[in-house]
């Protein structure tokens, strides 16, 4: 039994030691965007092209990238960012795959603890943008909704990127969580569905614009609003 509160004890100051530490690499980053997607989509996907040029359009605005820091859309995110010259931020997660570090950040943070870790990327980021991807996205994504739609966090923008990739979610969130109840129909306006960079970058900048979000300096790209956007639109936590 001693043994046991012993190495509870030691496990909360490592959780601490975590927090401290992602609170003190990244307290400093400015206005940052985060993006999430599947390790599993390379170099020559569609997917990954788009978050290189996204992660660059970004960057040039003035925002540094967050990503998970691994291989796929998070490594094409972190490229675009280098190529911006912007700050490009991989936050890595410790599993037993030992998912490697991409080469293109400048701050790399490694944690044990998903919790911690997702606590950094909400914290840090004005925008999440959600590119395609499995199980580990879809859980960053949903806790994002949760925590705004229980006004746990400021509204920010969250954005789907890939309207086909998206549709069968969607389609199930209105024919079976709206007509059973478990959500309403204005529960759709918390996020956005996109299909090209520059409908997010706009959806970012008139954020900014209209609740007054957080814009980088040098950042006044303007452009007529996409037709395909379905919209809603983080700051950060609330105390």
């Amino acid at each position: 039994m001693e043994d046991l509160k012993t190495s509870e004890t030691w496990r909360v100051f490592r959780i601490q030691s975590e927090l401290v530490e992602g609170f003190e690499t990244l307290n400093e980053l400015g206005p940052a965007v985060t993006i999430f997607g599947s390790a599993r989509l390379s170099k020559g996907n569609k997917y990954y092209n788009d978050a290189v040029t996204l992660a660059k359009m970004l960057a040039d605005d003035g925002f540094a990238i967050i990503t998970g820091g691994g291989p796929g859309i998070m490594e094409g995110a972190n490229k675009g960012a280098k190529k911006g010259k912007a700050h490009s931020v991989g936050l890595n997660i410790e599993i037993p795959s030992e998912q490697v570090p991409n080469k293109y950040q400048d701050v790399t943070l490694s944690f044990r603890y998903f919790f911690i870790r997702k606590l950094m990327f909400i914290k840090y980021a004005m925008a999440y943008i959600i590119f395609p991807g499995g199980f580990g996205t879809m859980d960053e994504l949903f806790e994002a909704l949760t925590l705004v739609q229980t006004n746990r966090i400021k509204s920010f923008p969250v954005i789907l990127y890939g309207t086909e990739y998206w549709k069968g979610l969607i389609d199930w969130m209105k024919n079976t969580l709206v007509p059973s109840g478990t959500i309403g129909r204005e529960d759709f306006a918390l996020f956005s569905i996109v299909d090209t960079p520059g409908d997010v970058r706009f959806l970012i900048n008139e954020h900014s614009r209209v609740f007054g979000g957080v814009r980088p300096k040098g950042s006044n790209h303007k452009k007529q609003k996409p037709n395909n956007c379905k919209s809603g639109t983080g700051d950060n936590l609330r105390e």
